[in-house]
Order: structure tokens, then sequence, then C-alpha cells
């Protein structure tokens, strides 16, 4: 993979995450429950359930963006064969995994806000578990693959 595609995909990484962390600085602090912006009074004591597991899943999710950075300039030194590039997918994967378990965590004081608030939180929160596990099955299939890569490589290397 050539150095541009590298620099791409770090660039999209980095367009993922800023507005990721606006969100976290200043939107996420709209829904306090004692915000002007705040409607519903009565759902008041939905909001910080729902704002600790947002804001618990933007640690493993900003730990897996950070990772997949790492990941990507270990194939830029052309050290996408390493041990270290394992170690990131198997962070990767763990991280999306944690973020699933949140979202399922949340998911009761999403479905009481959506029967009092008809909002489409459910869907919402079940694509986030569902884009989550995606890329877990995806990072661990890359991580055996790319160990197996490593282990032939390593026998071959034996061999010769």
């Amino acid at each position: 993979m050539n150095r541009g595609s590298t620099l791409f995909l770090k660039a999209a990484i980095i367009l993922i995450g800023v507005p990721a962390l606006a969100v976290c600085i200043f939107g996420l602090s709209r829904l306090h429950p004692d915000s002007p912006y705040w409607e519903l009074p009565e759902l008041a004591d939905l909001q910080y359930p729902i704002l600790i597991g947002m804001y618990l899943a933007m640690i493993p999710f900003f730990v897996a963006l950070y990772q997949t950075l790492k990941l990507l300039s270990y194939i830029d030194k052309n050290e996408a064969f390493s041990e270290l590039a394992v170690k990131a997918l198997k962070t990767i994967k763990r991280c999306a995994i944690a973020i699933s378990i949140l979202y399922v965590l949340e998911m009761p004081f999403l479905y009481l806000l959506t029967k009092a608030d008809d909002a489409p939180g459910i869907l919402i929160g079940m694509a986030v578990i569902f884009g989550s596990l995606v890329v877990a099955v995806f990072a661990a299939v890359l991580q055996k693959l790319l160990q197996d890569a490593i282990d032939i490589k390593a026998e071959n290397d034996l061999i010769v």
C-alpha cells in the first residue's frame, strides 16, 4: 500500500474523531437534564444513565481510533506483518466488543426513553451494537489472518 492511501485513511480517521470529540465536549452536554434545551422534565431521570453510557462508550471508541492510526503507521513503515500489528488489531477488537456491551447495557434506558418520547433510540442503539460487532468480527478475522501469515513467514525464515 502506498503512502498516499494510508495518508488518506489517516485523514479519514481524524475526520471521524474530531466531530466525535466535539459531540463529547459540546453536544452531549445539551442533553443534561438541567439544560435549557431539555424539554421533557419527566424523562430527566433517564438522562443520567444514557449520558454515562455514551461517555463511557467514547473511551474505547477513541482507543480504537488511536490503534487504527498506529496500525496505519506500521503499514507505512512496512511492519504490517508484525506482532505489533496483531496487538493493535486485538485492541481494536476488544474496544468494539466493549462498545457493544456498553450499548447493550444502555438499551433498557433507551427503550424507556423511546417509549415515552416516541424517538428512534432503539433503532440507533441497535445500529451501534451491530456496527461495532461487525468491526469486532472483521478485526478478529484480520488478526487471525495476520497471525497465520506471521507464523508462515517465521517458518519460512527458519527453512532458509
